[in-house]
This record gives C-alpha cells, structure tokens and sequence, in this order.
C-alpha cells in the first residue's frame, strides 16, 4: 500500500476525530442539563434551598450542610465555565477537548515505539 495515501486517511481520520470532538464539546454542552447530578442531589435530600445575598442557604438537615468547597472550585473551568461566567460552558469544553487531545498527542508521542536504529 502507498505510504502518502495511508498518511492521508489517517490525517483525514483524526481531523474528522477532532471537528467532531469539537462540535460536541463546543455545542451540545449548552443542552446539558443545569440540575444538580445524582451525589448533589441525594446530599440535598432534607433540606430547602434558598438565596441569600446571592449565597446558596440550606435549611433543615442533609449531607450537603457539611460540604465544603473543593480545593480547585476557584479554577478556571470550575464548574465547567470559563472563569465562573455564565455561558461559557461551551467554551470549557473545546478548551477540555484540546487539552486533552494534547497530553494525549504527547503521551503517544513520548511512549511510541521507534524503529531499530540501522546504524550498527
């Protein structure tokens, strides 16, 4: 088989890969729903929520009176927004993709296995 063609297929493949991965991350996350997942939403159980002076009170008794806030809730895709900016859930998740896509890349590239050297 051609060696330039099958390079081509593959490049073809992992840029398809890519815009894919994009389109998902960059467009569907906006039809993620905004409800909490299960965990939040078991440790709630028994309490009410209300809003305080924009701070989220609970009254009664459940799990989540104990919770604190974890040790990166003040990163910059906490919350999967961009810097805690409402909107921006689209745009943590093409950042995600490419990080991702880029310690993966380098991950490959580092641990590959080379060809014997002809030099002997």
């Amino acid at each position: 088989m051609n060696a330039p063609v099958t390079q081509r297929r593959t490049a073809g493949f992992f840029l398809g890969f890519l815009v894919i991965a994009l389109l998902i991350a960059g467009g569907l996350s906006y039809f993620a729903s905004s409800d909490p997942d299960g965990l939040d939403s078991v440790t709630l159980h028994g309490c009410q929520v209300s809003e305080v002076d924009g701070q989220e009170q609970l009254a009664g008794s459940c799990l989540a009176q104990n919770a604190r806030d974890s040790a990166t809730a003040g990163s910059p895709l906490a919350d999967y927004a961009v810097g805690g900016g409402g909107g921006t859930t689209g745009l943590a998740g093409v950042i995600g993709v490419v990080v991702s896509l880029v310690v993966a890349g380098g991950l490959f590239w580092v641990l590959r296995r080379r060809a014997p050297s002809s030099e002997e």
